[in-house]
């Protein structure tokens, strides 16, 4: 699956667009994905992974 983060497990959200006189349409919020090379038993690979989930992979990585 493309939009989805591989440590968190996120996906899009869906909810309702809300205009001014109050007109209900559907739309989606997306996450916010970034590829990122990660080591994985030696390995490099490529994955994509949310801010969320790469701010605290960053700060298990540091301490």
């Amino acid at each position: 699956m493309s939009k989805v983060c591989a440590v968190t497990g996120k996906t899009a959200q869906y909810g309702n667009k809300r205009s001014h006189s109050l007109q209900a349409s559907r739309r989606r919020w997306n996450v916010n994905l970034q590829k990122v090379k990660v080591v994985i038993d030696g390995r490099t690979v490529r994955i994509r992974v949310s801010a969320r989930a790469l701010k605290t992979l960053k700060a298990a990585q540091q301490g």
